[in-house]
């Protein structure tokens, strides 16, 4: 019998009357590189530090079109990249002229309408309701504005249009590069429906990887399941899983989106009971939040670790330092040493997380950036 017999919810209201913009630019590191140096173009460009420069280190921040053939895609690491395509160009990343182009993005979007959130650096919502020039076509102004990005800045950018920013930002993706993807509040459900469930904003491989032993591969697929089912298996995550595979995402735009902390966590259905297993986990932890605070520039003075026991008792440490940091090296460092001190394997671990808070700005450096979905 499944969890949820006998018992109902109300279905939450879906809002078609707002007009929401995804921008996202199109492998947006590498094309920088190439605008500033075209003899660059055609090749395969690695945005990361070269693995023979640091014996094996080091993770890709973004890979143009070219190299992306060979399979390289940002997260792999650099050595593994280099296997793949021996012949590719690794380049560090230049930080200052991502920036500089990302601000001349920023303020060519803000002639449209001043409701805009960035989501890093190079992709961005806009809420396109009310506009500036009072257009009432969101198609034609994603249009306009894909093509002053292109005539003003030479790099090309995709755009999802819908009612709100779920659906925006898959469409956005969906025709890549400089593509442009509509899904009117009619289109939605079909659209979502046949989507693979790994596409879905925020079901990472753990996630999908526990829909498929439920059954679910797809859109239509979690449209079946019941609500208090989902949120059974997933916990308060499963409401939200419910209410985009009905389209229904009626957060407004954060317009004051100054990060203050980053931060990664996983949940284990299968608990860690081993202080190898753990670390493990801790060393990779630290590297996504590496990955992180590149792609927004940041660094940190501050590191936290979140355990969670099988009793779903939850411990919450920190430790705080002089000189800020953003290596993955020095992140698990911190964290394995608050771990030492707290932790203990014996009770099962059922979550761990690690985050960077204190945040600061990179100023001045040629830093290896993570990349850029869009």
């Amino acid at each position: 019998m499944p969890f949820s017999a006998g018992i109902e919810l109300p279905e939450p209201h879906r809002d078609t009357t707002r007009k929401i913009i995804h921008i996202d630019m199109d492998a947006f590191f590498s094309s920088v590189e190439e605008r500033d140096c075209p003899s660059l173009r055609g090749k395969p460009v690695i945005i990361a530090k070269h693995p023979r420069k640091t014996g094996g280190k080091g993770i890709v921040a973004t890979a143009n079109y070219v190299a992306r053939q060979y399979g390289i895609h940002s997260a792999m690491s650099a050595y593994e990249a280099y296997k793949r395509c021996p012949e590719g160009i690794f380049i560090e990343g230049n930080f200052s002229a991502y920036r500089e182009a990302s601000l001349q993005i920023r303020d060519i979007m803000h002639r449209y309408t001043d409701l805009v959130e960035p989501m890093s650096i190079d992709e961005a919502y806009l809420d396109v309701t009310e506009n500036k020039l009072n257009i009432k076509s969101a198609t034609l102004l994603a249009k306009n504005i894909q093509q002053d990005i292109w005539r003003e800045t030479r790099l090309t950018s995709s755009a999802g249009v819908s009612y709100n920013k779920f659906i925006a930002k898959i469409a956005s993706d969906y025709r890549k590069p400089a593509g442009l993807t509509v899904i009117t509040p009619e289109q939605a459900l079909a659209f979502i429906h046949q989507l693979p469930i790994e596409k879905f904003p925020g079901i990472g491989p753990k996630t999908s990887k526990k829909m498929h032993e439920l059954k679910i591969y797809t859109g239509a697929d979690l449209y079946q399941m019941e609500q208090l089912d989902l949120i059974h298996h997933f916990g308060k995550a499963g409401i939200s899983y419910y209410r985009k595979a009905r389209g229904i995402d009626n957060k407004p735009l954060n317009l004051q989106r100054e990060r203050k902390s980053v931060g990664k966590e996983h949940t284990y259905f299968q608990p860690l009971t081993s202080e190898a297993a753990v670390l493990k986990e801790l060393r990779r932890l630290a590297k996504e939040v590496e990955a992180v605070l590149e792609r927004h520039g940041k660094q940190c003075k501050t590191i936290v670790v979140k355990i969670r026991y099988r009793s779903f008792e939850t411990l919450t440490r920190q430790t705080s330092f002089t000189a800020p940091i953003r290596d993955s090296a020095d992140i698990y460092s911190y964290a394995a040493e608050l771990w030492d001190k707290f932790g203990q394997v014996d009770r099962e671990i059922r979550l761990l997380g690690v985050t960077a808070t204190k945040l600061e700005p990179v100023e001045h450096q040629l830093i290896s950036l993570f990349p850029y979905h869009l």
